[in-house]
């Protein structure tokens, strides 16, 4: 008698203790918990727009009044294949894109690697905020400064002007290369940098002492364990020029993936959902094989 009214008489638990029961002892469902929120939002808010905008490249357009018929055409991947405009400018754009990441990888490898195995920490700390700072500026204020120092009565031009010659001004691809390259050039440091860091340098000295030369450990030992690191910084500058429409309208007339989509956006929507569906399957075969080198590691 005396136990059930012990029982009776104890306070009921809250639900905040409740709760916490119920998580006790499960990592999996506290993980679950945790990650469902951001998870809803990445199926609903990003894949399910995707979905969609993929699903309007089977869209049509009516002739006469304009508007989007929703009913199921291929017309649109029938146009982007027999227009040789739409392959021009696919080419251009992938061809751009393969070597601004070709050409950044050059540039930050000498650089990451000062930072991470040749500088002090006073030097490396200066050196990041140096390779950081510029991201600290706005994007379009950057495009802004190559379209003035790029123009004909730019800053490149009046350099060259003793020499008698001039640069490219706003025409053809080099102005789009020149700013694609030193917009995404930190992109390719960091992920390098971080590479390097991770490579003992005991490694190094162990290939010092078995006689290596400098070149010899860069090629056998430093290269292929740096490797994934590049592959990882790739992924930034090859997607971010994929996908840019911004700068090529700003530093030049001609036409890239992103400016073809954007001009579509307006007047025919599925043309332009179609067209999209390029860079996305270009991203999805090179981040299958980024995995396969192993960059998802170094992100």
């Amino acid at each position: 008698m005396e136990a059930a009214d012990a029982v009776a008489s104890a306070p009921k638990r809250s639900v905040g203790r409740r709760l916490a029961g119920l998580f006790h002892g499960r990592p999996r469902l506290q993980v679950g918990a945790l990650l469902s929120a951001p998870v809803a939002w990445l199926v609903i808010g990003y894949i399910g727009s995707l979905a969609v905008l993929l699903a309007a490249g089977f869209w049509s357009v009516e002739a006469l009044s304009g508007e989007v018929s929703q009913t199921f055409s291929l017309d649109n991947f029938n146009t982007l294949l027999d227009d040789s405009v739409y392959r021009v400018v696919a080419q251009r754009t992938v061809l751009i894109a393969a070597a601004v990441t070709v050409t950044d990888a050059l540039l930050a490898f000498p650089i990451a690697f000062y930072m991470a195995k040749v500088a002090s920490r006073r030097q490396k700390a200066v050196l990041l905020v140096a390779v950081l700072m510029p991201l600290w500026s706005f994007y379009l204020v950057k495009a802004y400064a190559w379209r003035i120092i790029l123009s004909d009565g730019g800053m490149l031009n009046w350099a060259l002007d003793p020499l008698g010659i001039s640069g490219p001004g706003l025409q053809g691809t080099l102005p789009a290369y020149l700013t694609f390259t030193y917009l995404w050039l930190p992109f390719m440091i960091i992920p390098i940098y971080a590479g390097l860091e991770r490579i003992p340098d005991s490694l190094l000295s162990a290939s010092e002492d078995l006689g290596a030369s400098p070149g010899t450990t860069f090629r056998r030992v430093i290269l292929p364990l740096a490797f994934p690191a590049v592959v990882a910084g790739s992924i930034f500058t090859f997607s971010l020029t994929l996908g840019d429409y911004i700068t090529p309208q700003l530093v030049t007339s001609t036409q890239f993936i992103g400016n073809v989509i954007q001009s579509n956006i307006t007047n025919n929507l599925p043309l332009a959902s179609a067209y999209a569906a390029v860079p996305i399957a270009v991203m999805v075969v090179y981040l299958l094989i980024a995995r396969r080198l192993g960059a998802f590691e170094h992100l």
